[in-house]
């Protein structure tokens, strides 16, 4: 039940990050102009890049780690300081850097002081300890709460393009904010520990194996914002962002279960139940299809009158872009199961990390001439094909672990559902006016769609489901 309780805590957090753009994409977009949203998106992506090298990893070690431990007070309490005070010498080290960097090369240097907020508030999240303990309550409430509060303060101060450098500290500080509130519910958990019982950098090199995969992930995710940014225009980087932020919120929706389960998988490999762990695996890949195809397919339907609606004049673009890149809702979605909540907690970090960079090595080879020829749109089609190549590696790299049969027992019955969603809700995008009251029956139409086929399809996950219902 807890883990079916994280996961509902979790996706009614992604469903509020669903609700809150429909307020803040439209009204930031328009006040803030292709120029401030560009100029947003290329200075906070440099400044992630410090955030990643400071945190070297601990997201996912941590979160492991935690995991691990966690039914032994006094480890827990150990690991959590050794892993926090390990992190805290690397964010110093990564903020130096980046100082450096501005100071140096850097362009735009009066965002970029105001993005280093971010690397400050990278060394207070301590998110991953909450995760390993499997209390996603916690980090819902806080993030629900901060989401509120910055809208509140967005739409009171950002009132044009010369309100970008207020937009930038809303969002910066509401982080910094966030991370801290976490900070009280420790007393209840930790004991005391000794000075001398610390060790914090035996957990580098574990750290840093994941530090690794971390880092490819950020160059094949942002590098296609940078090198719009300097092959094309500003605004370009900043159509892509507008692009993935609608696409990487709907994923959400699916890789929230990846999020819940890797703690729990974690230790459920660690108390040696390795069948165990290869059910969850199928039953999990199962379900995210089941949700990801009917994401991807309904999205990609709706997406090209859908982009400039909501963003305004002047984002004509970003909805080919959201066409494209919907697809990677699936393959994301599958990886989310196969890395994440496989591979990861398995400790086979190794595959994982040779996966991330096959798909860094194909969005970097890829990149340069499509974005040359393409623009946008190329830099979009080189996402996708990276986010497919990590897939596939890793489902390949499984190869002797699990059975393919399995693992893919239902795909083509949520494919073909997926589809006959598709063809009316497209035709329908585009010979009607949009609406708001359109885009609704457009959605619902889709969705009832679907709903029917699987109904007569009758995946397993209905059996599942059933059996989940029957037994609570």
């Amino acid at each position: 039940m807890r883990v079916v309780k994280n996961y509902l805590y979790n996706m009614s957090y992604q469903i509020l990050l669903l609700v809150l753009p429909l307020v803040t994409g439209p009204y930031v977009s328009r006040a803030l102009g292709p120029s401030g949203v560009g100029i947003n998106s290329y200075t906070y992506t440099i400044a992630n890049w410090f955030v990643l090298l400071g945190s070297i990893g601990v997201a996912y070690y941590g979160n492991r780690q935690i995991a691990y431990v966690r039914n032994d007070q006094k480890e827990l309490s150990i690991n959590f300081w050794e892993i926090l005070l390990m992190r805290t010498a690397t964010i110093i080290g990564a903020f130096i850097f980046f100082l450096v960097y501005v100071v140096t090369i850097g362009s735009y240097k009066q965002y970029q002081l105001v993005q280093s907020s971010y690397i400050v508030a990278a060394g207070l999240d301590i998110s991953w300890f909450f995760m390993g303990i499997e209390d996603f309550k916690k980090t819902v409430l806080r993030n629900t709460i901060v989401k509120v509060i910055s809208l509140a303060a967005i739409l009171l101060f950002v009132k044009n393009q010369n309100d970008l450098y207020e937009y930038i500290l809303i969002l910066a500080l509401s982080t910094i904010i966030g991370n801290i509130t976490l900070w009280p519910f420790l007393k209840n958990i930790l004991v005391p520990v000794k000075i001398k019982d610390l060790h914090p950098f035996r957990h580098f090199k574990g750290s840093l194996a994941l530090f690794f995969p971390l880092a490819a992930i950020q160059i094949y995710a942002n590098l296609n914002k940078v090198m719009l940014g300097y092959l094309d225009s500003t605004n370009a980087s900043g159509f892509y962002d507008k692009s993935d932020v609608i696409v990487k919120t709907v994923l959400t929706l699916a890789t929230s279960l990846g999020t819940v389960l890797m703690p729990h998988t974690a230790k459920i490999f660690s108390e040696g139940k390795s069948g165990q762990v290869k059910n969850l695996l199928y039953k999990s890949f199962g379900f995210i299809s089941f949700i990801s195809i009917p994401l991807a397919f309904g999205l990609a339907a709706i997406s090209f009158k859908f982009g400039p609606f909501f963003y305004g004049n002047g984002f004509g673009p970003v909805g080919t872009g959201m066409f494209i890149e919907s697809f990677v809702i699936i393959f994301i979605s599958w990886a989310s199961v196969t890395g994440n909540q496989y591979l990861v907690p398995t400790n086979q970090v190794s595959a994982y990390t040779k996966s991330v960079f096959v798909g860094a090595a194909v969005n970097l080879v890829l990149n340069i001439p499509l974005i040359k020829y393409m623009g946008l749109n190329g830099a979009i089609i080189a996402t996708v094909c990276s986010e497919l190549s990590v897939t596939l590696y890793q489902i390949l790299a499984m190869r002797n672990q699990i059975s393919y049969k399995k693992l893919f027992c239902d795909f083509h019955k949520y494919l073909f559902a997926g589809i006959l969603m598709f063809v009316p809700t497209f035709f329908m995008n585009i010979k009607l006016k949009f609406s708001f009251p359109a885009l609704i029956l457009e959605i619902i139409t889709g969705a009832v769609i679907y709903i029917i086929s699987i109904l007569i399809l009758r995946p397993k996950i209905l059996s599942d489901l059933k059996s989940f219902i029957k037994n609570r």
